[in-house]
């Protein structure tokens, strides 16, 4: 699925995700959990219908990005209901030019999935991030069952033609090789997702 596919897709997807994010969805906990760190000036990518906006500090400075317009025309709306300072930017995220170092929090919730290189996205997410900041990230992927990952490798296909993105993706293995440093991951449901508390690497580059 090419990228005005994808596009295409989410904003007819856009209603439905707006009604989720004037609600607690079934992630709540885990968003809650995540989220509840974030501070300062927050970077959230493919922020979709501002689902997360809901966790955020009522002083925080959020610049939000997605792909899809219509994600956008929600979210603002869901800014608004929520009192939120958040700026909005209609972009394709692996194309996206911010100025290196600076945001004290970067944002990723259920993303990586539909990122055509989610290896570039990564390495982007720890570029914009500040030194001493923190990358949060909470993605679904391939599960540690076996029989579940089968299926998901068996349907993978069909879950990106109709919704958009890949269940079957290693999620720990493409953040292990990415330039980011984790300092905690929890991981649920046979581990088919998991929250990840991060920041840029400190290791020189030639030890990277």
């Amino acid at each position: 699925m090419n990228i005005d596919q994808q596009k295409k897709l989410f904003n007819k997807q856009a209603k439905k995700y707006s009604k989720r994010a004037r609600k607690k969805t079934p992630d709540h906990q885990w968003r809650q959990k995540l989220l509840s760190s974030a501070n300062g000036k927050i970077l959230e990518v493919s922020a979709g219908a501002g689902t997360n906006f809901q966790y955020y500090p009522k002083d925080a400075s959020i610049l939000a990005v997605d792909l899809s317009p219509a994600m956008i025309q929600h979210a603002k709306e869901v800014a608004s209901e929520t009192d939120s300072h958040v700026d909005f930017l209609v972009a394709n995220v692996e194309e996206l030019d911010l100025p290196e170092n600076s945001f004290d929090t970067v944002v990723s919730t259920l993303s990586m999935c539909a990122y055509p290189n989610p290896e570039r996205v990564l390495s982007l997410l720890a570029t914009w991030c500040k030194d001493d900041g923190q990358v949060l990230l909470m993605e679904h992927g391939v599960s540690s069952n076996r029989i579940i990952s089968k299926l998901q490798h068996v349907f993978d296909p069909l879950f990106n033609k109709r919704v958009g993105c890949h269940i079957n993706r290693d999620i720990i293995k493409l953040i292990e090789a990415s330039p980011l440093e984790t300092s905690r991951i929890e991981s649920a449901l046979f581990d088919a997702v998991h929250l990840v508390w991060a920041k840029p690497d400190s290791r020189p580059l030639n030890d990277a």
